[in-house]
């Protein structure tokens, strides 16, 4: 592009929005050249770890976490988009499920940094100084699960046979399969886990839920007449590693800290961390008409 058609298509774009082209030109030429170090903030990302005690691979394991929400990130990023899309457009999808299943590989097969990049001993001592903390109080998780799937999908068959008949969304999240984590419903009481993440985090839930009532994923998919063996294929590839094997990864991960030993020790959020990490509690699917006997 020559240089007069590049100054031409400037003055174009900002006359266009009302906006004088000189005033953006005099600024082009006081602003300072990007770097790298500026546009990725490497500074400030470097000095976000701040452990609780002086044993060198708790870095690893905040570094490590931040990692793992990060890469949330770009799942959430590719799964708003598709949200906000008109209808289905396969081609787009195919891509963006590529890139979605990409990113849960990534979180797969990277957790052998915890698995086997840790101090067994220093682990189970820092480990300490983090409770209540849990990695089950990720709320990216939890707003992944409710731009991909209707709700009912999200609550396991036990929580089915509590749902009133008609249920809200909010009676939804009452008996959503998270909370068996941290609800004791014999005395009706919480961990401070779980009460502290329903304090800041439900509402917001409730409310995307609501947003996105009729527009999931599972919902736009559905509506699709003779979506390709391609498209079906990729989903169902994605459901699979979202909520099966990403789960059974880091349920194999926790026993290699907590059970090595025969020591059954409780997680750092006190929730029953056997039965609420393997998927055949959780029975989480986000598209379930693609599932079969087999899969």
């Amino acid at each position: 592009m020559k240089q007069e058609d590049i100054i031409k298509a400037i003055n174009e774009k900002y006359t266009a929005l009302g906006e004088n082209p000189d005033t953006y030109l005099k600024g082009l030429l006081e602003a300072k050249p990007i770097n790298y170090w500026d546009y990725i903030e490497v500074e400030t990302l470097l000095s976000l770890q701040k452990p609780r005690t002086d044993y060198k691979d708790e870095k690893i394991f905040i570094m490590y976490h931040q990692v793992i929400e990060l890469l949330l990130k770009m799942v959430r990023h590719e799964v708003i988009q598709l949200h906000e899309m008109d209808g289905v457009d396969e081609e787009i999808w195919l891509d963006k499920f590529s890139r979605l299943n990409r990113y849960v590989h990534m979180l797969i097969t990277s957790f052998d940094i915890m698995k086997d990049g840790m101090s067994y001993e220093d682990y189970n001592t820092f480990r300490a100084t983090l409770t209540p903390a849990s990695g089950f109080q990720s709320a990216q998780f939890r707003y992944i699960e409710i731009y991909c799937t209707k709700l009912e999908n999200l609550v396991n068959e036990e929580g089915k046979k509590r749902l009133p008949d008609n249920p809200t969304v909010e009676d939804y999240f009452k008996h959503i399969y998270w909370r068996d984590a941290g609800y004791n419903r014999q005395k009706g009481t919480r961990t401070l886990t779980l009460r502290q993440f329903e304090e800041k985090y439900l509402d917001s839930f409730i409310d995307l839920a609501k947003k996105t009532k009729g527009q999931t994923l599972e919902e736009k998919f559905l509506q699709v007449e003779n979506p390709s063996s391609a498209l079906k294929d990729i989903i169902l590839e994605f459901d699979k590693l979202y909520n099966v094997e990403w789960p059974l990864v880091h349920l194999n991960t926790a026993k290699h800290y907590l059970d090595k030993k025969g020591e059954t020790k409780t997680a750092t959020g006190g929730s029953e961390w056997k039965k609420y990490l393997h998927p055949k509690f959780q029975q989480r699917k986000f598209f379930p008409t693609l599932w079969n006997e087999k899969s």
